[in-house]
């Protein structure tokens, strides 16, 4: 039985329920809900959970993405030369946002690389 509730608190936890809330809905004492929060596996399941939620919620976003540009570069050729430039600034926006974030994404793996290469440690000047 302590599993089910664990499972229930561990759910609610990930999906952003206040520690009392996530108590009661898992059928445990917010007592217990803390106690069992303070456990390194129990921890580790939210982090995961959490996660997994995330991942979801990123495929269906990247679901939309297609339909989300073609509906801007649909309307750069709109009637209204005011939908024209919203969906051009649009566009723009989120390459430079793009490009940003790839950039950031390549210095990472440049430093986990070079990080790698020493053998991962560092000395103690």
């Amino acid at each position: 039985m302590q599993m089910q509730h664990t499972d229930a608190l561990v759910t609610a936890l990930a999906a952003g329920q206040t520690v009392a809330g996530a108590a009661r809905q898992a059928g445990v004492s917010e007592r217990t809900a803390y106690r069992r929060l303070a456990d390194p596996h129990v921890q580790r399941q939210i982090r995961e959970a959490r996660a997994a939620l995330f991942a979801r919620a990123l495929g269906l976003l990247s679901d939309a993405l297609a339909a989300a540009v073609e509906t801007l570069v649909r309307n750069l050729h709109a009637d209204q030369p005011t939908v024209q430039v919203r969906a051009a600034m649009a566009l723009l926006d989120q390459a430079a946002k793009l490009r940003a974030s790839d950039e950031v994404e390549r210095r990472v793996a440049e430093l986990e690389a070079a990080v790698a290469g020493e053998g991962g440690t560092r000395d103690a000047a």
